[in-house]
């Protein structure tokens, strides 16, 4: 109360003024801008996190599309990143996005004929083979491409980079043999044979994956004991190999089925023998 008996009004607190928010920068990594993501639902990637993410982003690219057919714009958006970003981790561009691709393919590929080396040598193939054809075919256009040299950003890397997987499956083919220095004609009959299975995978791509893929496996099972039977003939070495191999199969094996096949078309033709 004031001295004249008047009371006096008390002071109106002062209301604190909200601070706005803050304006959306751009998300960690160098990615487009936007709201900031719920709590905890965002773990920054390490360096090699992000770098495998790209890869196998453009992995999967490359698998469906020729990679003459890939920009950097389309793996940027298949990782949710930004072209920035992408050239952040591969400052070549493509041809070393696509170089790092391949060598991440190669090192699936490399690993399809390392079948543990114990039972008949044809039932390891065959797993092997099962596993190719299913990189074969979930990398169609890629694979083509590249094994037809239809690529354009194909280099001397890359080409050094397939023939690596073809050595790599050579040696292990030779490894299920037992066969630790390989002849010329020993050496020469399995690298033929590598390269008849990715012939063989490019036509079959070729003809809309007929026949079906456990006929294509079975029938270049085949070509590998016919391969190596006809190499013995003539090749001391092939023929120890050859009969080490026969010993493991049984009647009722592929190489039983094989043999009572081909007596059955040979059967009218004594008169060679």
């Amino acid at each position: 109360m004031n001295g004249s008996g008047t009371a006096s009004a008390a002071p109106t607190p002062a209301v604190p003024t909200p601070a706005a928010p803050p304006s959306p920068g751009p998300a960690p990594d160098g990615g487009p801008a936007g709201a900031p993501p719920a709590r905890g639902a965002y773990r920054r990637l390490s360096v090699e996190e992000r770098r495998a993410q790209l890869i196998t982003a453009a992995l999967t690219l490359f698998g469906h599309r020729a990679p003459e057919d890939v920009s950097l714009d389309d793996v940027a958006a298949a990782a949710k990143a930004s072209r920035p970003l992408v050239y952040r981790y591969f400052p070549g561009g493509k041809p070393q996005l696509y170089e790092a691709a391949l060598r991440s393919a190669a090192d699936d590929l490399q690993q399809c004929f390392a079948e543990p080396q114990s039972g008949p040598v044809t039932g390891r193939l065959a797993a092997a083979l099962d596993r190719y054809l299913a990189f074969v075919d979930g990398h169609a256009a890629g694979f083509s491409a590249l094994l037809q040299g239809g690529s354009v950003v194909e280099t001397t890397r890359t080409g050094a980079i397939v023939d690596g997987v073809r050595r790599a499956a050579t040696d292990q083919v030779l490894a299920h043999l037992q066969v630790a220095e390989p002849g010329p004609r020993l050496r020469m009959m399995v690298r033929t044979w590598i390269s008849a299975v990715e012939a063989a995978s490019l036509i079959w791509l070729d003809e809309g994956k007929q026949p079906p893929v456990e006929e294509l496996r079975d029938w270049l099972v085949d070509h590998f004991v016919a391969l190596l039977t006809v190499t013995a003939a003539t090749d001391p070495q092939a023929a120890e190999v050859t009969r080490a191999t026969l010993a493991l199969e049984s009647a009722d094996g592929p190489v039983g089925q094989l043999g009572r096949r081909v007596l059955e078309v040979v059967a009218d033709a004594e008169h060679l023998l």
